[in-house]
């Protein structure tokens, strides 16, 4: 049964998991998109609790460092929408609580993003699924979120065969303790010195580390069948091919992708620009000729994705290459999130 609660025109707001990369970031875009919030709430684990993180302000909450509160199951009461990153297991442990209270769970993790009763969303390709919400709804994994905003305008030109992606995704990926990780590494490596690595089974600055989650059985990484099946479940298109091949590279910030992608129909070059270029949250960046195209290094902070090196592929039928980068911790996690937020407001 869908959710019947009404959502307030200035919803309560708690951030969960407020002093990690994404929880910061989540502070950040709702001060960006102006989010209509009367409150927003900082919640984190104990150890967190007392800590002050800066705050810019939004709807009726002014500007301000906001508290950290530890993050309970009596602390989502008064709550209206509760913006989750704080892993999946606290997810798991909390969803009872939060929806007990009335508020909807939007959460970051990969806790409940297959569940049959948990909407998957990413506003610029299935909106309409928050409809059906019971409470929670996910924001998938980014490298998926990544792909799908660019193949939407594609499959409304021809129906979509087969997927072939492979991803290089940056620390970012992986929280701030990656990233602070690999700005060490590639302090040590400069100055002679052995690297250490805790966040990742090896060092990744100036490395590429070809697994991302745990290994499965079929020699795939949780990572790449978390691309096959949230892909098929957001595009509501179980009949589409999707293979991924996941990699970690030395970038701080913003996932790349190479995309090669098969068609029922003919699809052009030109067909991809005009389709991407009248769609939400995708910019067209393509002028090899002059150096110009995507780049993790100079995109960091932006919310579209970007696409270039647009090609026709001859090596199969109806098929197209082309490369992508988006910001990980913006569309990638945070902003995506707050979109999904804006979708439930009256």
């Amino acid at each position: 049964m869908a959710w019947t609660k009404e959502m307030p025109a200035n919803p309560v707001v708690a951030v969960c998991g407020a002093t990690g990369a994404v929880g910061q970031e989540f502070l950040k875009v709702l001060h960006d998109v102006n989010f209509p919030a009367s409150e927003v709430r900082a919640l984190a684990s104990a150890r967190s609790a007392g800590k002050e993180v800066p705050f810019e302000g939004c709807g009726l909450q002014k500007p301000g460092n906001l508290v950290v509160q530890e993050m309970t199951p009596e602390s989502f009461q008064g709550v209206d929408i509760a913006l989750f990153s704080a892993g999946a297991s606290v997810s798991k442990q909390l969803r009872e609580a939060v929806v007990a209270a009335g508020a909807v769970m939007i959460d970051n993790s990969s806790a409940f993003r297959m569940d049959e009763d948990v909407p998957l969303v990413v506003p610029e390709v299935n909106p309409e699924d928050v409809a059906w919400h019971n409470g929670v709804i996910a924001n998938p994994n980014c490298s998926t979120i990544e792909m799908v905003v660019a193949l939407k305008p594609l499959a409304e030109i021809a129906p979509i065969k087969r997927v072939v992606v492979s991803t290089y995704q940056a620390a970012s990926g992986a929280g701030m303790p990656a990233m602070l990780e690999v700005q060490e590494q590639t302090r040590q490596y400069l100055a002679n010195e052995p690297m250490k690595a805790e966040a990742f089974a090896h060092p990744l600055a100036f490395n590429c580390i070809p697994r991302i989650d745990v290994m499965l059985e079929d020699g795939s990484t949780k990572e790449e069948w978390k691309m096959v099946v949230e892909t098929k479940k957001i595009m509501h298109a179980p009949e589409v091919g999707v293979s991924a091949t996941c990699v970690r590279v030395p970038v701080i910030r913003c996932h790349g992708e190479s995309l090669n992608v098969e068609f029922e129909a003919p699809v052009s070059v030109q067909a991809a620009y005009d389709a991407w270029k009248a769609a939400p949250m995708i910019e067209v960046m393509d002028d090899p000729a002059q150096d110009v195209y995507p780049m993790p290094g100079a995109l960091a902070g932006t919310d579209p994705v970007y696409v270039g090196r647009v090609r026709e592929d001859a090596s199969v039928q109806n098929g197209l290459n082309f490369w992508l980068v988006m910001d990980q911790i913006r569309k990638g996690a945070a902003l995506n999130a707050v979109q999904i937020a804006q979708l439930l407001l009256p």
